[in-house]
């Protein structure tokens, strides 16, 4: 009797409660070529259109990454973004991510671009770092969405750039879940 009321209290409040709690899940990994690789994934409470327009607007971006963005949405294009609200994307405080390319609704694959926060070997060597940004419907108007960082270098400057951005990019994706923390379908 006592185990059924337990298993009964499991079941009704405790597993539900695990299950809503959204999280950032990294699953970083070194190829079998030996690179790094920086992932992370999440899952959201909407449908890939709207995951996409909080990617690609600058609406959506302002939402959740940061105060001031101005995208210019195409192949060769690119995203600006500043922390600080009091500049703007033309100051040199702000960080632009070139797109190189993307599937709507589906894909985008951004060059990350190493500003003055980074040592100075790093951006001299800087040629390939990009992250991969993957959109997927998962059914129920969920999207998972994969963000997967390469084309790091090797040596402590640029594993400093790592740490930095484990940590950042963790950060960023927690902001976004923020977006669905009154939502109950997660």
């Amino acid at each position: 009797m006592k185990i059924t009321k337990v298993l009964f209290i499991v079941i009704v409040f405790v597993i539900p409660f695990f299950s809503i709690q959204a999280q950032v899940i990294n699953s970083s990994y070194v190829t079998k070529f030996g690179e790094k690789t920086l992932q992370f994934s999440v899952i959201v409470p909407t449908n890939r259109v709207e995951v996409w327009k909080l990617f690609t607007t600058d609406k959506g971006l302002e939402k959740w990454i940061a105060p001031v963005v101005k995208t210019n949405m195409k192949i060769g294009g690119w995203i600006r973004t500043n922390y600080d609200k009091s500049k703007t994307t033309e100051d040199t405080t702000a960080i632009q991510l070139d797109i190189i390319n993307y599937l709507e609704n589906e894909m985008l694959t951004i060059k990350v671009n190493l500003n003055n926060n980074f040592p100075q070997d790093a951006k001299n060597e800087d040629k390939n770092l990009q992250e991969i940004i993957q959109f997927i419907d998962i059914g129920k108007g969920k999207t998972k969405i994969i963000s997967t960082m390469v084309g790091w270098g090797q040596g402590k400057h640029w594993d400093t750039a790592y740490t930095f951005f484990e940590k950042g990019n963790e950060w960023t994706y927690k902001e976004l879940l923020k977006l669905f923390k009154d939502t109950k379908h997660r």
